[in-house]
């Protein structure tokens, strides 16, 4: 009797590891209508009106700061870019400039990342409206080990690494990685 449950647990378990995760479309698919928030990797021309000294293209360091002349370095990590433009006009009406205006965009977005069974793994320059079938494309197409109905796609949400089963149409944000999973037959 014992052995007899131990042999069915022991295949509920296996089998409960093949079970795919699903793709939840609410994840990926709802994030293209929110606001592009900065992250390491993304340079920005920040435009000071009346100021061409301080107009130039700033980088997003490892630490999710910006440095400026007069300001010094500043979080901008998880802003946007309007949230950006306040923050640097409150820090130069601090004493700098008495009212300054500031536009800021996104000169190029932080890379994306492909891994596993396709021909050149690393990293890419992001490109806006691509999806995981473009990016696939991008890192020079798939191995023929390859499973090539859909990918495991690792996203940064709130701050915590999500990682979804995502097919080829889906879209890829900056950032994101791709793992092109290995097939069995």
């Amino acid at each position: 009797m014992r052995q007899s449950f131990a042999i069915l647990f022991l295949s509920a378990l296996l089998l409960s590891g093949c079970a795919s995760r699903e793709y939840r479309a609410i994840y990926t698919e709802s994030q293209q209508d929110e606001p592009y928030t900065l992250a390491s990797g993304d340079r920005l021309r920040i435009i000071v009106y009346g100021q061409d000294t301080l107009s130039n293209t700033y980088a997003v360091d490892g630490s999710g700061q910006i440095s400026m002349p007069l300001i010094g370095p500043f979080r901008a990590l998880g802003m946007t870019l309007p949230q950006l433009e306040k923050a640097v006009e409150s820090r130069l009406r601090n004493g700098f400039l008495r009212e300054p205006r500031v536009a800021a965009e996104v000169v190029a977005y932080r890379p994306f990342f492909v891994i596993g069974e396709i021909t050149t793994a690393g990293q890419y320059p992001f490109v806006n409206g691509m999806t995981v079938q473009n990016a696939i494309a991008i890192a020079g197409g798939f191995t023929p080990r390859a499973v090539k109905t859909s990918v495991d796609l690792t996203r940064i949400i709130d701050g915590v690494p999500v990682i979804l089963t995502a097919p080829m149409t889906a879209s890829v944000r900056p950032g994101d990685t791709l793992n092109v999973k290995e097939r069995y037959f």
